[in-house]
């Protein structure tokens, strides 16, 4: 049964589960540093306002559902606790229906570094292990570049980093990011891209 809970709960960032195996390590920076330039007296608000999602899984423990980036940030920068609030309560689950259902509803991403479908028991299981994805570093870059609209598509970034991964070389991304940007915003207004969420290419013939 899911249910919403109204009460937040301080939790420590390490004992967070994750539900997918990557993020982009830029994007984790970029998350750093405007975590620095907020000043201390607005940082407790900054976390009232970014409570991190969670499922409460087999032997309560928390798995995260999104703000994965955030969560790796704050840890990075030296925060030792996160509130969370927990979206569906899946504790009385055995391990493996607990997963068939975060599967069905999209709360888990078991995808690699190289875009490949891995098992649920290959995931991390600590925020801290998280591994880099530049494609999602590049996905992210691109949306803010105008690239696609923000879309309600579970995991549609990543949707997008698996587009750009087929047809842009890792190390071209990693050699000259800007360069890379410039092709992903060529590509992302192709037809090619069309079936994506949140694509703003040209309409028509």
């Amino acid at each position: 049964m899911s249910v919403r809970d109204p009460i937040l709960h301080s939790v420590p960032i390490a004992e967070l589960r994750p539900t997918q195996m990557t993020v982009g390590y830029r994007e984790v920076e970029a998350k750093r540093q405007r975590w620095r330039e907020i000043g201390d007296g607005d940082r407790e608000t900054f976390l009232g306002a970014h409570m991190i999602p969670v499922l409460l899984g087999p032997k309560k423990r928390r798995y995260v559902i999104d703000h994965h980036h955030l969560a790796r940030a704050l840890q990075e920068e030296g925060v030792e606790n996160v509130l969370t609030t927990v979206v569906a309560d899946l504790h009385h689950l055995e391990k493996d229906a607990f997963w068939v259902v975060a599967d069905h509803r999209a709360w888990v991403h078991p995808y690699d570094a190289d875009g490949v479908r891995r098992d649920v028991g290959d995931l991390p299981k600590r925020i801290e292990d998280l591994a880099d994805d530049p494609f999602r570093s590049l996905a992210g870059e691109l949306r803010r570049a105008g690239g696609f609209a923000k879309d309600t598509t579970p995991f549609s970034e990543f949707l997008w980093a698996d587009f750009l991964r087929r047809r842009i070389r890792r190390k071209d991304v990693k050699a000259d990011f800007s360069d890379a940007l410039e092709e992903a915003l060529a590509l992302a207004r192709s037809k090619d891209a069309m079936y994506l969420p949140g694509w703003c290419g040209p309409h028509g013939d």
